[in-house]
C-alpha cells in the first residue's frame, strides 16, 4: 500500500563507558498508510489511532504525541508535524467509512 504522508523523528541513544558519555542520534519515520500508522518498531492499525498532537519547544524542536488505544506514544521531532496530521485527519476519517 502506498504512503500518505512521512514524518521523521529521532530518537537519542546515551552510552557510558567508563567517564565518558557518548551520544547517537537515530533518525527514523513515522508513516501513515490508509489502513496504519508505523513507527521504528510499533505498527498501529488506523482503527486503533485516535488522535495526533505536537508540542515545540523554544528552539524548534519538540515532541510528537500519537493518541492510541493501548496509550499515548511520543516520538522526537525537529520539523512542523501539522501537514501530517492533517494528512492522518482526512485519510481516517475516509478509512472509518471504508472499513465499518
Amino acid at each position: 500500500m502506498n504512503q500518505i504522508a512521512v514524518q521523521p523523528y529521532y530518537k537519542v541513544e546515551r552510552k557510558i563507558d567508563g567517564q565518558e558519555q557518548q551520544h547517537w542520534i537515530d533518525e527514523r519515520m513515522l508513516v501513515l498508510y490508509q489502513d496504519r500508522v508505523t513507527t521504528h518498531r510499533r505498527e498501529f492499525a488506523i482503527l486503533d489511532v485516535f488522535d495526533m498532537s505536537y508540542r515545540t519547544f523554544s528552539d524548534g524542536e519538540g515532541f510528537f504525541y500519537l493518541h492510541t488505544r493501548k496509550g499515548v506514544f511520543s516520538y522526537m521531532i525537529r520539523d512542523d508535524p501539522s501537514l501530517f496530521i492533517q494528512a492522518f485527519k482526512e485519510s481516517s476519517t475516509s478509512s472509518k467509512l471504508y472499513f465499518k
